[in-house]
């Protein structure tokens, strides 16, 4: 155990060259194509049997045979936001940079293969690398790099998977870990509220799509508070509004778009129904409506097993002043898709870089990389001790 710590500690600087690396280069999600071919090329240096174009651009390497089969995931793509940071491994690609840490977890994972590839007494069974496409994303199908690894196979025999996401407002180096769901399912929405447009100062002869709505959003910001039961997950928030031109004309329709998240499934089908419920008080006010549902990402449930033992690799090797406690969120992540199929779980490593506020989708967004050995040295360990439990 102190030997896994210790070389991963070895590894740091390699670490943080893959990483800038990576960041300089960053790629939209199923467009990974450097840093695809920059994975593939370092895990066949490490002697393993590598697939590419897996999902699209994924890549799998394989490290040993038989069974347990463990699964331990990293995603590549990055998002479309110009790098606001003055560092020297800024974004080199205009309009894109790693701006939620995908980096550093393909860096991580690359380390991880380092290490466990060169140990010498690594325990019987398959570890798979699984180095994923677009998890931000979704293709012209509606499939997000995780469905399209399925897919392909990527996750064929696996006993167990686990993977880990940095966390710019967690202190630097703590591990955040719980069994139970860790992020929640997310679909989203768009609506058209439907009137008849009239002059702004005779709004008897027409239907106001505007005052509709504000019932509207009283109705859908209600099915929480008294529609959901209190215990459960749920939210529903409406990100935008779109509605008229002129300040004298009432407009035939309005537009809005939101948000759904919960954890639940039954409790995910309630809100779709309910939202449907909510746009009928436009049709009781003689409007109309169009409501279109879009399902994204099932919540994340880690494994109480799986999370086990990476809670007890914290303790063991960083010590249980290490564990971060907090709430779960409403984040979501397609990783939610493995664990589906096989028990898993993800940890959050904090990586908080100074004491400005640089949180995750941002252009300010960047990690303390001396965490990027601590996250090699738990994935690895608690890969070794899913190996011994023969799982």
């Amino acid at each position: 155990m102190a030997f896994t710590l210790e070389r991963a500690r070895q590894l740091q600087d390699t670490l943080v060259a893959w990483r800038r690396d990576i960041h300089m280069h960053p790629e939209m999600g199923f467009q990974e194509f450097r840093t695809a071919r920059l994975v593939a090329d370092t895990l066949r240096s490490m002697g393993m049997e590598v697939e590419t174009g897996v999902g699209k651009t994924g890549v799998v390497g394989h490290l040993g045979e038989g069974r347990p089969v463990i699964g331990i995931r990293a995603d590549m793509d990055a998002l479309p936001i110009q790098e606001a940071n003055d560092v020297p491994y800024r974004s080199q690609t205009p309009g894109i940079m790693h701006a939620c840490g995908h980096d550093a977890h393909t860096a991580i994972l690359l380390g991880t293969a380092k290490l466990l590839s060169e140990l010498p007494d690594r325990p019987a069974g398959e570890i798979r690398f699984l180095f994923q496409p677009s998890e931000e994303d979704e293709d012209a199908d509606g499939k997000s790099g995780a469905q399209r690894m399925i897919d392909d196979g990527a996750l064929n025999g696996v006993d167990a998977v686990i993977a880990l996401h940095v966390a710019s407002g967690i202190e630097s180096g703590k591990i955040r870990i719980e069994g139970g769901y860790a992020s929640a399912a997310v679909d989203s929405f768009e609506a058209v509220i439907i009137g008849e447009g009239c002059h702004g100062a005779y709004p008897q002869y027409g239907v106001d799509p505007i005052f509709i709505l504000a019932q509207v959003i009283n109705a859908i910001h209600g099915i929480r508070a008294r529609r959901v039961n209190p215990v459960r997950g749920a939210v529903i928030s409406i990100g935008s509004v779109h509605g008229g031109e002129a300040n004298n004309v009432i407009p035939d329709e309005v537009k809005l778009t939101g948000t759904i998240r919960s954890f639940e499934d039954d409790t995910r089908k309630q809100l779709w129904h309910e939202l449907e419920k909510a746009f009928g008080v436009a049709r009781a006010l003689g409007g109309d409506f169009r409501l279109n549902i879009r399902k994204g990402y099932p919540a994340m449930h880690n494994d109480d097993r799986v999370a086990g033992v990476i809670e007890q690799v914290t303790n063991d090797l960083l010590g249980s002043d290490h564990l971060h406690v907090e709430d779960t969120g409403m984040g979501a992540e397609d990783f939610s898709y493995m664990t589906r199929l096989a028990p898993g779980a993800m940890f959050m490593l904090g990586a908080r870089l100074d004491a400005v506020n640089r949180p995750h989708h941002s252009p300010i967004f960047d990690l303390d990389e001396s965490v990027l050995s601590t996250g090699v040295a738990v994935l690895a360990e608690t890969t070794l001790r899913l190996l011994q439990q023969k799982t």
